[in-house]
């Protein structure tokens, strides 16, 4: 029967293009979970990624995701309605909000239109992090737990951090 069951979780893990997951029992269980929930009980059903039961997603057919699965942490909030584009091995910390959308200032029932949020391969974004439309993340970028992006740090290779965030640390080059 175990193997039945593992067999079908990479099936599923395929469909998801979570490939990097078959060989890892914990991913393989998480996954199979979120499949559960998100397929048979309609919570964030049209989602075409696994996302956390307590994680909101609005828009997304405008999210490009790379490798790894946003909103797959508890509590995350990711607006993808102007667009969010993320490369290859991108990880997003529980309760992290990607915001790409925002009001008019002048009227609070109109939605502006802004630049998508880029968040370049190799970053890893802390919990609780906010992330404001417009900004473009670079290559190999750590966004500190509780950091409020509302610039863009396009050259990579750093840690980020604060309210708002500054650059706290630069960072050697990722070995590929």
């Amino acid at each position: 029967m175990k193997q039945i069951v593992r067999r079908f979780c990479h099936l599923i893990l395929r469909v998801f293009g979570a490939s990097g997951f078959i060989n890892d029992a914990f991913g393989c269980n998480v996954l199979m979970k979120h499949f559960v929930i998100q397929k048979i009980f309609r919570i964030n059903a049209a989602v075409p990624w696994p996302v956390h039961f307590t994680s909101t997603v609005i828009a997304p057919e405008k999210i490009q995701r790379g490798s790894r699965f946003p909103g797959l942490g508890a509590g995350c909030y990711l607006d993808g309605r102007n667009g969010i584009e993320m490369g290859e091995n991108v990880w997003v910390g529980p309760k992290v909000s990607i915001i790409s959308m925002n009001h008019d200032s002048t009227d609070f029932t109109k939605f502006e239109h802004e630049d998508s949020i880029c968040i370049a391969r190799d970053s890893w974004i802390g919990a609780h992090a906010l992330i404001l439309p417009g900004v473009s993340l670079g290559e190999h970028t750590i966004v500190a737990a509780g950091a409020v992006v509302t610039k863009s740090f396009i050259d990579g290779n750093q840690i980020i951090g604060g309210n708002p965030a500054k650059i706290i640390k630069i960072l050697p080059e990722i070995s590929r």
